[in-house]
């Protein structure tokens, strides 16, 4: 059996834990050396690497649908200080070192999170949409990811999305962080839009693409382990020339990511017999 940690022991003490670990974790990037992105411009750079969008209304959640207007609100306050950024030359995106002041003026509201394997509320919840959005769009640039946690457990069917299943990344402030480091001697830019019903990523640089990514699953893998279901699927990215031939640079597998499935699959998926 898992032993419980103080704070579930003591709840009274988490307010402080949490505390004690927010000033680490932003100490820990003042003073880590790394020169991190905060400039934002108005003028966009001239080529699109890769865009996407996809649904920001959940209708699965089994949630009152307030929590998913919340969390609309708390990605729209997020944008705002993403929206435009650019990461040049050396510089490292860091997810919190730009979120932590998004509610400075107004609040985040009340949306949906996963605390200790259970799905709850809180301020700010439904923020990892805006990291899954950023991961996946970074996957498909030359940028390289220091740091990214895939989601423990899925609640419920994702919404449909151009991404494969297993492109995910949690974050949760003074833990968990998306990171990538601009190794290159060009400039990259985050574009963040939204419409009625969509959330739209779109990532530019500044010279003429000369290749194009692909990302695709392996084939899923799901199992049935200790009474919980768990799917696994590798990431494959492809490099492909750009222009008319595309012709296949490189197939490289990126990771393996593992998850435990906290929703009723569909009928025609079957479990495999894992020793």
């Amino acid at each position: 059996m898992r032993r419980k940690r103080l704070t579930q022991l003591f709840p009274w003490l988490l307010p402080l834990r949490k505390k004690q670990r927010l000033l680490c974790f932003y100490a820990g990037l003042s003073l880590d050396g790394n020169h991190y992105s905060s400039r934002q411009t108005e003028t966009l750079l001239s080529y699109r690497l890769f865009e996407t969008s996809c649904p920001m209304y959940n209708f699965e959640t089994g949630f009152d649908m307030v929590y998913q207007e919340n969390k609309v609100f708390n990605l729209k306050l997020l944008a705002n200080t993403m929206d435009k950024l650019v990461i040049r030359p050396g510089e490292t995106f860091s997810f919190w070192k730009l979120a932590r002041n998004a509610d400075k003026d107004t609040p985040y509201k009340e949306g949906l999170v996963v605390l200790d394997g259970k799905l709850q509320t809180m301020p700010g919840g439904g923020l990892c949409q805006m990291s899954n959005l950023l991961f996946w769009i970074f996957l498909h640039t030359p940028l390289t990811i220091v740091e990214r946690h895939g989601h423990g457990i899925k609640d419920f069917p994702e919404p449909p999305s151009d991404a494969p299943i297993g492109v995910d990344a949690t974050v949760s402030e003074g833990w968990l962080d998306l990171k990538v480091r601009n190794d290159t001697d060009h400039n990259f830019q985050i574009a963040i839009s939204f419409d009625d019903k969509n959330i739209k990523g779109c990532i530019l640089t500044d010279v003429k693409p000369t290749a194009a990514v692909k990302i695709t699953n392996g084939k899923p893998v799901y199992y049935r382990k200790e009474n919980k279901i768990f799917e696994e699927v590798d990431i494959i990215q492809n490099v492909f020339q750009a222009g008319e031939d595309h012709d296949l640079i490189s197939s490289r597998r990126l990771y393996r990511n593992c998850c435990e499935i906290g929703y009723q699959l569909p009928e025609n998926i079957k479990l495999e017999t894992i020793d």
